[in-house]
């Protein structure tokens, strides 16, 4: 070692370094050492070459002493840069472990603190300053040397370090990049790891020291980045990169930091883009979406192709995929707003997407888009908003509604919001309170919560809550205050439950009747009834608790008391949570919200009339610039006066109501005597003062303001007044003196004497009867002394109706207000007054038909006597002495000329009906609007009956105890009635007329389908008993004359062709109840007989639904057999024993073109046939009337060879035949139904038979043999199955199989729809005159409103008339009444209708062409499709409980889950029978 020191040249004052000397003797020489290289320059020092290599050694390198080798360090770079370009180190080997040695030592600067740092900083600086890591640059193994280098500086590297370590450490790095031959994968990894997450997030610092090195290094590192892509993304090469799972992050980041590395990269983005890989669509497109909608982007107008094809990702077939993009478009909305037209589009088609997730981000993008930046937001993107509100999923429609609610509280009662915002939210307040109109429990609790949190939020100042509860209301739209109000009745309702809930549990009385009854205003009822037994239980079992909820409900809570009372209950129910306990949580919450006055109490009302007052008097802030703002703010005082009328306490509140009374304008001052109606029952007891005040300004309402405000007082009077008598007999007095057409109050006087007639009947009773026989009947009524105005128009508006015809309306009014405070037929004054209404709807509204008065006001005319006669019938006493005609006559306003009568008519029948006041009877009207023209009003009104319907049967599951009256509530009960009004149609001129009947199936099935469509409450055989029972009567209007009854035949079989035709799938369930008919409209049952006699023509068809199975067994009424032959298998699945009554016979292979025996000779071969004891059926099936048989008919058939199918119903084409059809012999259900206890009226006038055409006539096919028509054939079984294996025995059911093969699949006749004028185009309802018999055909043949949710797919069914008809006998009663008789001519009648029928000659044609065709698809069947049927509890054998067989041969009974297959070939003859009841021979 001696040896070689002699040979080391130090710098002057550097001692000897050796291996023997001391660790800190070594420091402090390699100190001098280091300091003398710093100050060293790079001239002549070649001489330290040798020093220079010895410090190289690996004594000095692997040191245990970090001080040391920090020294050694130093000098090395000190001699890097002494030496540079060429360093002394000639061996590679050697060289790398020096650099290897120096990046170790960098670690030291991973501390800032330590004493040693600035040493380290130094050995950072010099190695930066003079690039000396450039020398690996040539080295093979560099890599290694750089990745150690990089790996160490992006861990080591801290918010603690300075800016300058940072730009020496990039500036030692750079170059490693710019200057290398080429960069590892291994290299580019460490540098972009720091890129991505989570590393970017982690490691800020890192990630910014990778971020300035890519920068800097871009151009360099381009066509690595572009190759490693350019591999994993196009060429799918597995990559042992860790970025390689993370490679669209990375891209994403890359465009971030550098955008120009990958201007290559990103076209391929467009092929995976397209990738059939859902994952890689979903990744691409998430990435392109936030390089796009990135702030600052100007990727779109770079890669124009890029941006069309993500913007098709909006359409992808993966909902991930779509979902992503409506995610990220709120982004380009608020960042890029020249991309707002794409995007907008793409929002639009998302808004309507399949997927409710879909749609839900939709509404989410828009309104977190319109709470960050409102003025983006355009009509069309609140559109989508306003559209999701009608969502068929509550989750959507509870998000766009909720985020209307808060745009609408942040932008008009947020600080500083421009004026132009708060107009484009104006519409919300509306369309919140529109949603109010669905039906579920849990859109309306939504509307409610919306109204107390964003509308008028609860929690704002008690003034300011007011003045924006007051101006709400006068801003809302007419439909808005609809629902303002119904919210408010629903929740007086709710509380008025919750009441009877509590008080039951404090007498400890039946819970759960008031339980189920509450739950149905809560969202899904059955878990909601669970919830409600638990919260009873807890109230009953918790004193407390029950104590806070009767306070609660007191009249006297007020809001901020109410609001801790329900913290309360609920902090004692525990707190919301998780699971099942969080539903029961948000159930209660639901409902104390409802009910708690969180927004309305006393005080609150002071405050509220006080604005009120403001604005009545002009002086209100609030409501200038609103149109009738006084009336509206006191309406609204009006509808809380109901709700809540013991919140009106005070005597300030009562004389600020009280000069109300005297403003100018009359609707304000009508207004406020309903306010006193509600509120004042008890002032005269608790304010004398007020009452003494209020008393004349009401007396004087009541005699000298107009109609409605006397009808006000009237009542008011009747409410605050304990002697009210005295006061009406001085009101008295004044109107007999005004009961003169001259008097300025004659139509007041008559008004207040109908309502003081009412309310005081027994008092005025003689001087009402006077009036109303001498003044209003005789002298008003009887008289028409003015000439209404000339005019075309079927209806004006009331201003312009003159006073005499005014006066006409209200005193039918009167008459019927004395009605009903009399509440008898006392002296006959009812029947007189229904006489009289019925006589002014039976001349079209002119009662004397003097023909003065004009169109408009004749409508009005009818139309009050038809809803007087309502509100007469709704009384008991009433409802009895209305007689036949007089109900027919009222029925046939439904389908009154004037759209208006139409209209208001049915508004009022609802309205009526809903309050089960008015006789079930009164429903069967509405079937008569499927001849209203236009589509609304028959939607608009099948759902009135469907809610009619629902009402009842809820009515009846809520009072059990009804049960012995069911008759007069049960929905299904109105059949009978029905089926009655529409026998007496007065079209139907004879009962096999094809048109009316037509057009009558249309008005059955009307009625019909609400009550059988997919109603849990249906029972298949307790309606077809109950039309069965119709055959075994007569009609009671009419017994003794043939064709009535005949007609009322018909109708029937048009029930029973529509009740199997179109019910789809039967289940038969017990019929524990015989059904009843009335005593009114039938005579009893004649049990002594079957009616199984079908009435309609035999061109008559239905079309309906084929069924399988038990549906094929029973009777398909109004079906008649066609003329071919027709083999029907039948499968019965049947989850229980069957007996299987008709196996299948062996079938025998038949010659082709085989002409058959005359079917009389077939007939005489039968030894059981007999001639009479065979009748048609309701389907215009021939029909057994001793035993039900079926034959199979010996004709050629095409598919006899095959096995038949199992689990369907098929029909197979058959073979033409030259011989003659035998009919096929079936029986129906015999069934009596029981006598109402109705008495029957006599002396009721008759009605002229009525007739409903419907659509053209279809050709009447040719007689085969009348012979073969009037022969029945009854052979058994066993009998047939030996002779000619072609007849089979029927079960005697209450069906059987419908077969047809006239028409096409899907040939059902479909309505015409016309747009009809409202004011002016009839209603096809009366007997046409030659100019527009014609037109009821297109009006009434649009095809009948399917109920929601039900296949309405209609299998075809044909039916060929027979040309031979009886002529039937006239009515006796058809030449009675003339002036009375109601015929559609008159009711039709329409002044300016310009719609002319086409000529007969046209008409004929067109009806020989449909006949020719459809004789050309006689020769086609058609196949049914399957469908299961469920077995009754009381059909053990699988058939109805009047079936019966008889068979030699033994029954087999399959086990539980058997299929039975019954095939049946059917044959029918062309010829006609002869109509009316059966004879035996």
């Amino acid at each position: 070692m001696s040896g070689k020191a002699n040979k080391i040249v130090y710098p002057p004052g550097c001692k000897d370094i050796t291996e023997e000397i001391g660790k800190e003797e070594l420091v402090r020489r390699l100190k001098l050492l280091a300091r003398a290289f710093q100050d060293m320059g790079q001239d002549d020092n070649d001489q330290y070459s040798g020093l220079a290599v010895y410090l190289a050694t690996d004594y000095f390198l692997d040191h245990q002493s970090k001080d040391v080798r920090l020294l050694v360090a130093c000098c090395i770079a000190d001699v890097f840069r002494i030496f540079a370009p060429e360093a002394p180190y000639k061996d590679l080997k050697h060289l790398k472990d020096i650099f290897i040695f120096l990046v170790k030592q960098l670690r030291g600067l991973e501390d800032p603190d330590s004493p040693s740092f600035k040493r380290y900083f130094y050995l950072l600086e010099n190695l930066a300053w003079v690039k000396s890591f450039n020398i690996c640059i040539e080295l093979e193994e560099n890599q290694e040397i750089f990745c150690s280098l990089f790996q160490l500086m992006f861990s080591i590297v801290s918010d603690k370090h300075s800016s300058k370590v940072k730009n020496f450490v990039l500036d030692m790095l750079t170059p490693l990049i710019t200057e290398a031959d080429s960069v590892s994968q291994e290299l580019m990894d460490i540098i972009l790891l720091n890129v991505v997450e989570p590393y970017k997030t982690q490691k800020r610092v890192a990630y910014a020291l990778a971020k300035e090195l890519l920068i800097r290094s871009s151009n360099a590192i381009e066509p690595y980045i572009q190759a490693f892509f350019n591999n994993t993304l196009m060429l799918g090469k597995s990559s042992e990169s860790e970025l390689s799972h993370r490679l669209y992050d990375l891209i994403y980041e890359l465009n971030q930091i550098s955008p120009n590395v990958l201007l290559s990269v990103l076209p391929q983005l467009e092929f995976k883009l397209k990738s059939n890989e859902e994952s890689e669509r979903k990744q691409v497109t998430k990435l392109l979406a936030k390089m796009f909608s990135d702030e600052g982007s100007s990727l779109v107008e770079q890669n124009r192709p890029l941006w069309i094809c993500f913007l098709g990702r909006f359409n992808d077939i993966s909902i991930p995929v779509r979902q992503t993009c409506v995610q990220f478009s709120q982004y380009f909305l608020i960042n890029h707003p020249e991309t707002n037209k794409d995007i907008v589009e793409q929002l639009k088609s998302r808004s309507h997407d399949p997927e409710e997730t879909i749609r839900m981000e939709v509404v989410n993008t828009v309104l977190s888009v319109a709470k960050k930046d409102f003025s983006i937001i355009n009509e069309e993107l609140l559109g989508f908003i306003k559209e999701r509100t009608l969502d068929k999923k509550f989750q959507v429609r509870r998000e766009a509604l909720m985020g209307l609610g808060q745009l609408y509280k942040k932008y008009t009662f947020g600080e500083k919001v421009e004026e132009s915002y708060v107009e484009k939210v104006s519409f919300i307040k509306d369309k919140i309170f529109h949603h109010y109109y669905q039906q579920s429990s849990d859109d309306r609790l939504l509307v409610e919560r919306v109204f107390n949190t964003c509308l008028v939020p609860y929690n704002m100042p008690e003034e300011d809550r007011m003045r924006q509860f007051l101006l709400l209301y006068c801003t809302l739209d007419e439909h808005a205050i609809k629902a303002f109000q119904e919210m408010f009745k629903h929740r007086i309702s709710v509380r008025a439950m919750i009441l009877q809930m509590v008080e039951a549990i404090e007498q400890q009385a039946l819970l759960n009747p008031r339980i189920v009854s509450l739950s149905r205003t809560l969202p899904e009822t059955g878990k909601a009834i669970e919830h409600l037994k638990k919260f009873c239980q807890i109230i009953k079992d918790d004193k407390r608790l029950r104590s806070y909820l009767i306070k609660l409900l007191s009249q006297d809570c007020t809001c901020k008391k109410a609001q801790d009372l329900v913290r309360e209950i609920l902090k004692k129910l525990g707190g919301p949570s998780q699971g099942t306990q969080n539903i029961y949580y948000n159930t209660i919450k639901s409902l104390l919200e409802r009910v708690a006055p969180v927004m309305i109490d006393v005080s609150a009302v002071d405050q509220l009339v006080s604005h009120v007052d403001d604005s009545v008097r002009g002086l209100g802030i609030i409501t200038e610039g609103i149109d009738g703002a006084a009336e509206k703010s006191v309406k609204l005082l009006m509808v809380l006066s109901w709700t809540y009328p013991y919140y009106f306490k005070t005597e300030e509140t009562y004389e600020l109501l009280l000069t109300f009374m005297k403003h100018d304008d009359e609707s304000v001052a009508d207004l406020t005597l309903q306010i006193f109606n509600n509120i004042g029952k008890n002032l005269q007891k608790d304010y004398p003062n007020i009452y003494s005040s209020l008393l004349p300004v009401v007396s004087s309402a009541a005699k000298l303001g107009n109609p409605k405000q006397c009808k006000h007082a009237i009542r008011c009077i009747n409410t605050i007044c304990k002697n009210k008598e005295a006061i009406y007999g001085q009101i008295f007095e004044h109107y007999k003196k005004s009961l003169n057409p001259e008097s300025a109050n004659f139509i007041t006087a008559i008004v207040g004497l109908g309502h003081i007639a009412k309310l005081c009947p027994e008092e005025f009773a003689p001087d009402i009867k006077t009036i109303v026989s001498k003044v209003i009947v005789k002298d008003l009524l009887m008289q028409d002394h003015t000439f209404g105005p000339s005019t075309t128009e079927s209806w004006y508006s009331e201003h312009h109706v003159t006073e005499e015809s005014m006066a006409k309306l209200q005193s039918m009014k009167l008459l019927t207000r004395w009605l009903q405070g009399l509440k008898s037929n006392a002296n006959n004054s009812g029947t007189s007054t229904l006489r009289l209404l019925y006589t002014v709807i039976a001349h079209e509204g002119d009662l004397m038909e003097k023909g003065n008065i004009n169109k408009p006001e004749l409508a009005r005319l009818r139309l009050q006597a038809g809803c007087c006669m309502i509100k007469l019938a709704e009384e008991k006493c009433f409802s009895d002495i209305i007689t036949h005609e007089q109900f027919q006559a009222l029925a046939l306003l439904m389908n009154d000329s004037c759209y208006h009568v139409r209209h208001i008519f049915s508004l009022k029948l609802h309205k009526s009906l809903l309050t089960l006041r008015l006789p079930l009877q009164y429903m069967s009207i509405f079937c008569l609007a499927a001849n209203d023209p236009m589509r609304e009003r028959r939607t608009q009104i099948k759902q009135f009956l469907q809610n009619n319907i629902t009402k009842r049967r809820e009515y009846i599951k809520q009072n059990p105890s009804i049960q012995g009256r069911i008759f007069h509530f049960l929905p299904d009960y109105v059949m009978p009635y029905t089926i009655h009004l529409l026998a007496h149609d007065p079209e139907l001129k004879e009962h096999d007329d094809v048109e009316p009947l037509k057009n009558i199936k249309e008005c059955l099935w009307f009625n019909m389908e609400p009550l059988i469509s997919k109603s849990e409450d249906y029972n298949y055989t307790f309606f077809r008993r109950m039309i069965e029972n119709i055959k075994q009567t007569k009609d009671a209007q009419d017994p003794d004359d043939e064709e009535t009854n005949m007609k009322l035949y018909a109708v029937c079989d048009v029930a029973l062709g529509l009740l199997n035709s179109k019910s789809g799938n039967i289940t038969l369930k017990d019929v524990t109840v015989e059904p009843r008919l009335s005593a009114k409209h039938f005579t009893k049952p004649d049990k002594s007989y079957s009616n199984t006699q079908n009435y309609l023509p035999k061109d008559f068809s239905f079309e309906g639904h084929k069924r399988k199975g038990v549906n094929a067994l029973i009777d398909t009424s109004g079906k008649a057999n066609t003329s071919k032959g027709q083999t029907t298998e039948i499968i019965v699945e049947s989850p229980g024993p069957v007996v299987n009554p008709l196996p299948i016979s062996p079938r025998e292979q038949r010659q082709p073109k085989t002409k058959k025996t005359d079917v009389s000779s077939e007939t005489e071969s039968s030894p059981n046939s007999s001639a009479d004891s065979v009748k048609k059926n309701d389907s215009g099936k021939n029909v057994d009337k001793k035993k039900p048989q079926k034959r199979k008919l010996d004709t050629d058939t095409k598919d006899e060879n095959k096995e038949p199918k199992t689990a369907k119903v098929r029909n197979k084409k058959q073979t033409k035949t030259s011989g003659k059809n035998v009919p096929k012999s079936m029986d129906t259900e015999e069934s009596d139904g029981d006598e109402d206890d109705d008495s029957s009226v006599a002396n009721s006038e008759s009605q002229e038979s009525q007739e409903i055409p419907l659509g053209p006539k279809t050709k009447k096919a040719k007689n085969v043999s009348d012979k073969n028509s009037k022969s029945n054939v009854r052979t058994s079984k066993v009998d047939t199955l030996q002779k000619s294996k072609s007849l089979m025995n029927g079960a005697k059911t209450d069906s059987t199989v419908r077969t047809s093969d006239s028409q096409k699949p899907g040939s059902a006749r479909k309505r015409k729809t016309e747009s009809v004028s409202k004011e002016s185009t009839p209603v096809k309802k009366s007997k046409l005159t030659p100019a527009l018999k014609n037109l009821s055909p297109s009006v009434s043949e649009s095809s009948t409103p399917s109920s929601p949710g039900r296949s309405s797919t209609k299998s075809s069914t044909s039916s060929v008339k027979s040309s031979s008809k009886s002529t039937p006998k006239k009515s006796p009663h058809q030449s009675k009444l003339k002036k009375t008789t109601i015929t559609r001519s008159k009711l039709n009648r329409s002044d300016g209708e310009s719609d002319e029928s086409p000529p007969e000659d046209k008409t004929k044609k067109n009806v020989r062409k449909t006949a020719s065709k459809q004789t050309r698809l006689d020769q086609f069947n058609v196949k049914s499709a399957p469908k299961n049927v469920r077995k009754g509890k009381n059909l053990p054998n699988g058939v109805s409980d009047g079936d019966s067989q008889e068979t030699s041969s033994a029954a087999s009974t399959p086990k539980s889950g058997t299929s039975i297959r019954i095939k049946t070939k059917v044959q029918t003859p062309d010829s006609t029978k002869k109509r009316g009841r059966p004879k035996k021979t």
